[in-house]
């Protein structure tokens, strides 16, 4: 029976060519969005699920009050890890960690530049690293490196890694203890090599000076794994005052008020985002979001089918009542119908399959992962098979039920006729599939708007032509040679240092003092940047008033203020004010305008520019405007070379790293953007479906009508009018959807655009264009026919 039912579903498609490929392809279409959002999720959601501990490790962070502000961060003082090994056995190991950078690292002739991070032992066991080779708690020795095995291929070739020494930043020589596995792009812990922890105390004097004891200054990661019997909550309890105790200051113990939890590796990609110390989700809103999304796509190619199916009830009807009146009961018709649903839903995956292959590597390279189709994976399959089966009676139970409902006495004596409520269903749901589309190009276009509003915000300094290098004891040793030599080339126009990227700020600092200041503002958060010299004249910003450190002028504790500091200073007149960072006075010398280095959705922070020498993380160039960046860099390069000789040449320039701020956002909008084309185009193709459909149902009428006089207009006024109602409908029911969802999606940015009569008009008339285009080429082709044809048989 079984069999019989597919066979006479096959000579159906075969029967019906135009209509099962606008089926088969309408399908396949949302079912390869539906499968690409699908893989996309799954990515996400299993972030870090391949490591062993992944239940029971956690990393520490800490809340604080910052003027006035609960705030929660991930990074702590140094010594807390020892505290926490020392003094709560519920934590059965405890690793510590650096934020990570790259480093050089040269054997022979060999050297290179690879990321990596200084981690605490039990990290190797905490992380379920797979040692390849090698000890098998490599990170024992104080001055050992592990390497992954590609890492350990580029420097060693076939040689055997382990035991060599690595020359680790042209200054410290680190054995090889072992050689691991590389971790999956979407792990919390990538790398290219690991180095001890404590050997930073061995290697940096000022870890000794200025952390190793230091509880007020967060720089470092914690991470801990939890013993089989202790639970989030009770360590919660325990370890909350682990910072706070070794503080004495009144004003921190009362404002401040630090406090000290764990959170949850099964959270840390996904639900990161914390507001008054509580955690408020976070990336989860973006895959629910395309969840649901990838499930719009799929309804509106089921509702294809569903309109294609019931509108060609009458053809069919006749068949329902032959097969009614020799024994056949409704539940054998829904199985039929079922079935022909199954095998349309069958081919169109075939289809969807590949054209999800083919579109992988441009959605790899679109969201930066390494997704593929797990076809050698047997569960792939099994999830493909229920997820083919579920769109096969999603897109036909309405059909199935509404067919086989047919009464076999009217069917056989033909006053079986579709009238307006039996197209009330498919009027609904055309409506319903055009009113999605609608929405979610309305999404894309304010999702495009806001990303082009944070673009064109006034970023305060000039990010074109200006690379950053990252910092070196080669290049300190002959900074001034070094500098000199660049600029006498003539390609470098300005050269400065700081601790941080022109695109980034990677310091704040609490602890200035200012005239009339009360001693709880002491706790306000100011964001640091270090430099020398020439700094606003390599970035390109304007004084507003006083200059900048020079030369000139002994400005060992001057200080430039941004226009957000001098504003919650309260500082009238703020050049030649004095001030004090943690005791140590400071002189304001220059007033420049808020320059834009983090996110350009938030407010600018209060910032602080001081001059420091030591402090040093990256040198800054800016380049002749007047010559190629290309032959720039290939005139300071050998410089370079010369002054820094372990590391290649690696540069970032400004502009490219700032337009890294927009990633998430030019995702989503992408995304989105892609979602509602094949979402438009599925509903188009469905559309164009009923127009044939209606058109070949109307061809006598047509005839007749042209017979009497009737003109082509006419003729197309009368096909497309409904079709062109139902989509406008479809936009009034969309609008106010649209404006409702993504005004709360605005409320995320506190900077953001407004959505006016523009945004909708933009989405709403493509959307009547491309239904009055996909319409009239059916309707004027129905017109246009000669009525002899369609009246010879009357």
């Amino acid at each position: 029976m079984i069999k019989n039912y597919f066979k006479v579903a096959w000579r159906n498609l075969v029967k019906n060519k135009v209509y099962s490929f606008i089926n088969i392809i309408g399908l396949a279409a949302g079912m390869a969005v539906a499968m690409i959002i699908g893989l996309w999720i799954y990515d996400e959601v299993t972030t870090n699920k391949h490591f062993k501990n992944y239940d029971t490790v956690y990393q520490v962070m800490m809340s604080q009050t910052f003027d006035g502000k609960r705030g929660s961060q991930i990074v702590l003082p140094y010594p807390v890890g020892e505290e926490l090994k020392a003094k709560y056995p519920d934590l059965k190991a405890v690793a510590m960690r650096d934020w990570g950078g790259k480093h050089s690292l040269i054997y022979g002739e060999k050297k290179i530049s690879k990321m990596g991070y200084f981690l605490g032992e039990e990290g190797v066991d905490m992380f379920s690293l797979q040692i390849l080779s090698g000890d098998k708690n490599p990170l024992h020795e104080p001055y050992s490196i592990v390497l992954t095995e590609e890492t350990a291929k580029i420097l060693f070739g076939a040689e055997d890694p382990i035991g060599k020494m690595v020359k680790f930043d042209n200054a410290t020589n680190l054995k090889v203890t072992a050689v691991v596995s590389k971790q999956p792009k979407n792990s919390a812990l990538s790398f290219d090599y690991l180095v001890p922890f404590h050997v930073q105390e061995k290697m940096y004097d000022y870890v000794n000076l200025y952390h190793k004891t230091n509880w007020g200054n967060n720089s470092w990661q914690a991470f801990v794994q939890l013993n089989g019997n202790a639970t989030e909550k009770a360590v919660d309890a325990k370890i909350k005052d682990v910072v706070i105790s070794h503080f004495t200051d009144e004003n921190t113990l009362k404002s401040v008020k630090p406090e000290v939890f764990i959170h949850p590796m099964s959270k840390w990609r996904l639900y990161n985002d914390f507001e008054n110390g509580k955690n408020v989700g976070g990336f989860i809103k973006y895959v629910r979001m395309f969840g649901i999304l990838g499930f719009i796509v799929l309804l509106i190619a089921c509702i294809n089918f569903m309109n294609l199916s019931t509108a060609r009830s009458e053809k069919r009807a006749k068949e329902v009542g032959v097969r009614k009146a020799v024994g056949s009961g409704r539940k054998d018709l829904v199985q039929q119908f079922l079935s022909e649903s199954m095998l349309i839903s069958g081919l169109a995956f075939l289809f969807a399959l590949g054209l999800v292959a083919l579109a992988l590597p441009f959605f790899n390279k679109l969201t930066e992962k390494e997704m593929s189709l797990h076809i050698g994976n047997p569960l792939f399959w099994g999830v493909m098979i229920v997820f083919t089966v579920i769109t096969g009676l999603l897109a036909g139970s309405y059909p199935a039920f509404y067919l086989s409902s047919f009464n076999p006495v009217r069917v056989l004596k033909g006053n079986l006729k579709a009238g307006k409520s039996s197209s009330l269903p498919r009027k609904i749901l055309v409506v319903t599939q055009f009113a999605s589309s609608v929405i979610l190009m309305i999404g894309t276009i304010v999702i495009y708007r806001q990303i082009q509003f944070g673009k064109n915000q006034p970023i305060g300094f000039n990010n074109k032509g200006l690379i950053s290098v990252e910092w070196s004891d080669d290049i300190s040793k002959s900074y001034d040679a070094f500098r000199n030599e660049l600029l006498n080339t003539g390609v470098v126009v300005s050269i400065c240092k700081s601790n941080s990227p022109p695109s980034q700020i990677f310091s704040n600092n609490n602890g200035w003092e200012w005239k009339n200041s009360q001693p709880v503002e002491k706790t306000v958060v100011f964001s640091t940047i270090a430099t020398d010299y020439d700094y606003t004249k390599t970035l390109g910003i304007k004084l507003i008033d006083g200059r900048d450190f020079s030369r000139d002028f002994a400005d060992s504790n001057a200080v430039l203020l941004n226009q957000a500091a001098v504003k919650r200073m309260g500082l009238k007149n703020p050049v030649g004010e004095m001030l004090k960072w943690n005791g140590q006075p400071m002189k304001v010398v220059g007033i420049i305008p808020d320059i834009q280095m983090q996110s350009p959705f938030s407010p600018i922070s209060p910032l602080t520019i001081i001059f420091n020498k030591g402090w040093v993380s990256y040198v800054n160039v800016r380049m002749n405007p007047g010559m190629p960046a290309s032959k720039v860099l290939s005139a300071i390069k050998p410089i370079f070379e010369k002054y820094n000789p372990a590391f290649p040449f690696e540069y970032q320039f400004a502009d490219e790293e700032y337009a890294k701020k927009f990633n998430y956002e030019e995702l989503v909008g992408n995304l989105a953007a892609i979602v509602a084309i094949l979402a438009i185009f599925i509903s188009c193709l469905g559309l164009f479906g009923l127009a044939s459909f209606t058109a070949e149902q109307r061809v006598k009428e047509i005839g007749v009508r042209k017979v009497l006089g009737a003109s082509i207009f006419n003729l197309w006024t009368l096909l497309s009018k409904d079709f062109v109602i139902l989509v406008l409908i479809s936009c009034a029911i969309a609008i106010p959807v649209a404006y409702y969802s993504m005004h709360e999606w605005l409320q995320h940015y506190e900077y953001k655009v407004v959505m006016g009569a523009g945004v909708f008009v933009l989405a709403v008339a493509p959307a009547v264009i491309i239904t009055f285009i996909t319409v009239s080429f059916q309707a004027i082709k129905a017109a246009r026919a000669n009525p002899v044809k369609s009246l010879r048989t009357e």
